[in-house]
């Protein structure tokens, strides 16, 4: 089975601390809200500096999608995020402070309950071969003209518009930086 979540509607919701704000493309079980997901996917917008939502016994991917970056402070370690498309783990539930490096960013989030089946995270470009996937496929890029967007199982996918697979084979072709997330049926 295939689901197109398209990026057209998604309501931007305040962060659980008020400081910027999220836009849910998917999560499990389906409707959970932020203390009953077991896996949950979105894009999240800042738009200034200050500190990030603290989620207990979650564990976090985020990829740096739009922006020059951030410098982040992650339980007392600093973590500079400033190159896009790379994903980088850590805890939800860590003290994070978070200094733009030159004005607001779109930042991927992928968070999964700590002790479960960890979602598997990568940015690709290309032609990848998607066996019985469970997966969730995000165009990371513009969606628009040669070098942005994909195609996969026969459909177009625009700037953050998203794809739901289950147990199918499909072919993915990548033009541009896409997202795609592993989940454990």
């Amino acid at each position: 089975m295939t689901v197109l979540l398209p990026a057209a509607g998604r309501a931007a919701v305040a962060w659980k601390n008020g400081g910027g704000v999220t836009r849910e493309i998917a999560a499990s079980p389906p409707g959970a809200g932020m203390d009953a997901f077991a896996w949950r996917v979105s894009l999240a917008e800042v738009a200034a500096d200050g500190p990030f939502s603290a989620f207990p016994e979650v564990e976090r991917t985020l990829t740096l999608v739009e922006g020059a970056g951030m410098d982040l402070t992650v339980g007392g370690r600093r973590r500079l995020v400033d190159t896009r498309y790379v994903p980088q783990d850590f805890p939800g539930d860590v003290p994070t402070d978070c200094r733009l490096l030159g004005g607001p960013v779109v930042n991927f989030n992928v968070m999964w309950r700590r002790g479960a089946a960890a979602p598997t995270v990568a940015v690709v470009r290309g032609r990848l071969s998607l066996r019985a996937a469970h997966a969730l496929i995000v165009a990371l890029g513009e969606g628009e003209g040669e070098g942005e967007g994909a195609d996969v199982a026969g459909v177009r996918l625009g700037r953050h518009d998203a794809l739901l697979l289950t147990g199918e084979d499909a072919l993915l072709h990548a033009h541009g930086p896409t997202a795609v997330v592993g989940l454990t049926p």
